[in-house]
């Protein structure tokens, strides 16, 4: 059933973004009078699930959810349909009308996709508003929940008072990783046990900060509080229970589940006093640790002494906020691909295809969840579109700007060629993507 969920989100999600980013095509191209003979909902190799003719255009749905596509008259696209090219100019056909009304419906999917992401950004802050902790309520500091953090220099309890001297006011463990990994952060300031110190960060962590399937790396230090207690495992046989919270090890007093870790090490095959607390009582219960030194039991996440607050908008706040919102993914995404140029972001270990994206939805439906990734989403559905490469709209937009500032038009056999080696291009890193999918959920 999660699977399910988790699938009929992704397809509703890509469902909207196709037919908006199309849409913005199609909207262009009728503005201008250009004839657009087809209008599909993922592509149609042989065949189509559904089909309808309305008007001079044919609308349908195909088998292959790897996007969509306007056929647009008279245009050199990844269809290859060069006999429509072979006769004179029409007055419908794309190739007739001036360049800047090509520029305009070249540029509508990515424009609609911007607006969109923008947009679902506004009604969430305006309906949700935006949550958040503040940095002064993490009052037991970090947990380092990965050896990555430890190498770095941050040990548990750290409290995280600035980066690069700007202060840390809201704790946002996804921020200080991005703050590492993408604006190249030289400095992290914690205050440990009362003393303030700087960890100078090696740029050598961005590649492992960024590498996909890499879990959190840092979270609020909580009281111990078991979240899981495996049936049948020692603490079950024992009478340990979810919620109780363990203070004491062998009369070694403790609070969080580091220490709890870093006390029982050695404790193969043997039985340890653990003292508990359970609605308000104290009391000790003996427990065999197995020959892994387990006992079968996990620690809650349960963030219940947190205060998280909320920062409410109206509409009229909610539109510039939004903007800010998006301009920063946005300027995200750019350093994101400057770091793998520069060679500090491995490709394959960093990008995601459609099982990846999948599984950001998660297996149960969350509204608020499933329209901030669809925002996510659209914005970087435009940003892709936008790249220079001949069969995506930003190769198509290169060679339009081109022709206003020069005067000179591409070939149409010039544009045929690229186009086809811009579609191989796509393939190719398509193909990789996916396999790159694939190999993860394999070693999974």
């Amino acid at each position: 059933m999660g699977t399910l969920i988790t699938v009929s989100q992704l397809l509703l999600s890509l469902s909207i973004l196709v037919i908006l980013h199309e849409w913005g095509h199609f909207y262009a191209a009728r503005t201008f009078k250009t004839k657009v003979e087809k209008f599909y909902l993922f592509f149609n190799p042989g065949f189509s699930l559904f089909k309808k003719q309305i008007g001079e255009t044919e609308y349908g749905i195909g088998w292959l959810p790897l996007g969509g596509y306007v056929k647009i008259a008279g245009m050199i696209d990844e269809s290859m349909d060069k006999e429509q090219m072979e006769g004179p100019p029409q007055p419908w056909e794309f190739r007739s009308k001036p360049a800047w009304q090509r520029l305009i419906i070249m540029l509508g999917g990515v424009i609609v996709n911007f607006i969109l992401g923008y947009l679902i950004f506004v009604v969430l802050l305006w309906h949700y508003g935006d949550k958040y902790y503040p940095n002064e309520n993490i009052k037991y500091g970090m947990h380092i929940t990965d050896s990555v953090g430890y190498d770095m220099g941050f040990k548990n309890g750290d409290k995280i008072k600035s980066i690069d001297g700007v202060p840390y006011e809201r704790f946002d463990a996804g921020r200080l990783v991005r703050a590492i990994a993408i604006d190249d952060a030289k400095t992290v300031q914690v205050n440990r046990g009362g003393q303030e110190i700087n960890l100078d960060i090696d740029e050598k962590y961005i590649g492992e900060l960024t590498k996909y399937g890499q879990g959190p790396i840092f979270g609020p230090r909580v009281p111990f509080k078991l979240g899981v207690v495996t049936e049948g495992g020692n603490a079950n046989k024992a009478g340990l229970k979810v919620g109780d919270k363990i203070t004491a090890v062998n009369g070694m007093p403790l609070m969080f589940y580091d220490e709890f870790v870093d006390k029982v090490k050695g404790l193969a095959n043997i039985t340890a006093n653990i003292e508990i607390e359970r609605d308000g009582s104290r009391q000790t219960i003996p427990v065999t640790f197995n020959e892994n030194g387990l006992i079968g039991v996990q620690p809650s996440g349960d963030f219940d002494f947190l205060i998280q607050e909320r920062t409410k908008y109206s509409i009229i706040e909610a539109l510039p906020a939004a903007f800010t919102k998006s301009v920063n993914f946005l300027g995200t995404q750019i350093k994101a691909f400057g770091q793998m140029f520069k060679g500090k972001m491995k490709m394959k270990e960093s990008v995601g295809g459609p099982i990846a994206i999948g599984g950001m939805f998660g297996n149960t439906w969350e509204w608020e969840r499933f329209w901030n990734i669809t925002a996510v989403l659209s914005l970087i559905l435009g940003f892709m579109n936008l790249l220079p490469i001949p069969a995506l709209d930003g190769g198509h937009v290169v060679f339009l700007l081109w022709e206003i500032i020069t005067g000179v038009k591409p070939s149409d056999k010039f544009m045929e060629y690229t186009t086809f080696a811009g579609f191989i291009i796509l393939m190719g890193l398509m193909v990789l993507i996916f396999g790159i999918d694939i190999m993860r959920l394999i070693n999974k």
